[in-house]
């Protein structure tokens, strides 16, 4: 009875001051929906689609509001002008990087993705120059582009027009160009090594769209005590970093420092230079992280992309010019994660890139969203998918690059037959937190 009686008061207490806490820090902050005692909001939140549920707020709310996840306050700007004022307006004091605790725990950090201050500057400045001096944006990478297009074309050749899942294939495109750039090699589509590595990227991108792992976000203790599929994350990510490291190593034995080769050399270069700074950023344990989130902002996402638009073409076989913007638009990244003087801050790009006013029917696949009444290309300021200000995408020259000519190789060599009815195929995602999972479908590239 004694113990029941302990429970009960310590249940009490943990409400009460949660209780205590939201209310006292309320005032300072946007309105919003009033959070429950320890879960917050996360109840009125749909985990499957976070985009949908931010848009039902803003209605309520205004395009400034508040939501808690779990204890912690959040502040989620939703639309063109809001997003616009933080990000670009504000740019410098939005910069830093929201909290990520299954990120955090595999890099501690460090990298170009979820790192803040000094570190991240420094890293991400020295990456945009190794990236630029080894042909982003310049006719160089167009041509390894094209090189890994005909290889792409050839491996889907080899299906010989039999129903594919092309997850895989379109999956190995764009990472073989993030490793010409990292280890100056691209690896055959059947390597071994390769295909573990593809396997580790694509099952970690679909675990981290999940609610689960969101529900890890907000309850971070739960990474470390309760089991579930966020330890195959960390497994995964755990196996990523090894692999790194022995090409790290393998690159140490064989490094010319008056010709490098390739990212890696660049980075033990400037380690080098910096090996007396007890205060750089440039370490192995730095290197590591860093490759590692190029390998994954680098596949995935252009990748999910590339699948994206062959569904949407499936789907709109009357569509016969790419609308490469509109793939970007229909399902861009959800939303980007910062904070600003200590509270979470998430700006809503779905918000921006499906707004009704700019683009009518958001909802609807159309080419036309970006075309003018010439029937001529149309630029348009919410189309933002990279993101804006300090923290857009270090990659985005070689991702539009790499969709671009992907696509086009691919239309030009084949023509694509779906399995089913174009009325029949689903293109909701079966995962919409962080991005946008195609569901899995299957195609015949027919040769032309």
């Amino acid at each position: 009875m004694d113990a029941v009686v302990i429970l009960v008061l310590g249940v009490s207490c943990l409400l009460l001051l949660s209780l205590w806490r939201q209310s006292s820090g309320r005032g300072k902050l946007p309105p919003g929906p009033a959070p429950l005692p320890l879960v917050g909001n996360i109840l009125q939140i749909d985990v499957r689609d976070i985009s949908k549920s931010f848009a039902s707020f803003s209605k309520v709310y205004g395009p400034v509001f508040t939501l808690y996840f779990g204890t912690k306050p959040t502040v989620v700007v939703h639309g063109y002008e809001a997003v616009k004022e933080a990000l670009d307006g504000h740019g410098e004091e939005f910069s830093g990087r929201g909290s990520f605790p299954i990120v955090e725990k595999t890099n501690s950090g460090r990298g170009i993705l979820f790192s803040n201050g000094r570190k991240w500057k420094e890293i991400r400045r020295f990456s945009l120059m190794t990236l630029r001096n080894f042909g982003m944006g310049k006719r160089s990478l167009e041509d390894r582009i094209q090189e890994e297009a005909r290889c792409l074309v050839q491996e889907l050749r080899g299906t010989r027009g039999s129903p594919c899942d092309p997850t895989f294939i379109l999956g190995c495109a764009p990472c073989n160009v993030i490793c010409s750039i990292i280890f100056k090699k691209r690896f055959d589509y059947k390597d071994e090594d390769f295909l573990i590595l593809m396997e580790k990227l694509n099952e970690n991108f679909k675990i981290l769209n999940t609610p689960w792992m969101q529900v890890c976000n907000v309850f971070p203790a739960f990474i470390d005590y309760l089991p579930g599929s966020h330890k195959k994350v960390l497994k995964n990510f755990a196996y990523i970093k090894s692999y790194v490291l022995e090409k790290v190593k393998e690159h140490q034995e064989s490094l010319d420092i008056h010709n490098p080769r390739d990212y890696i050399d660049c980075f033990l270069i400037k380690m080098g230079q910096e090996k007396h700074n007890q205060n750089s950023e440039f370490t192995t344990e730095s290197l590591m992280a860093t490759v590692t989130d190029l390998f994954i902002a680098g596949t995935e996402t252009t990748s999910t992309t590339l699948r994206y638009g062959l569904l949407l073409l499936l789907k709109h076989p009357e569509v016969t010019e790419i609308g490469l913007n509109d793939f970007q638009h229909f399902y861009p990244l959800n939303f980007f994660i910062s904070h600003f003087q200590g509270t979470a801050l998430i700006t809503s790009l779905t918000s921006v890139l499906h707004d009704d006013q700019e683009f009518p029917n958001p909802e609807i696949f159309d080419p036309g969203h970006f075309l003018d009444e010439n029937g001529n290309f149309k630029k348009s300021d919410y189309f933002m998918p990279f993101s804006i200000g300090k923290r857009m995408c270090v990659g985005e020259g070689l991702a539009r690059m790499e969709l671009f000519l992907f696509l086009t190789t691919i239309l030009q060599s084949f023509n694509l037959k779906s399995l089913v009815d174009p009325k029949d195929i689903e293109t909701i995602p079966i995962a919409n937190t962080f991005g946008h999972v195609p569901p899995l479908y299957k195609l015949r590239f027919i040769s032309v």
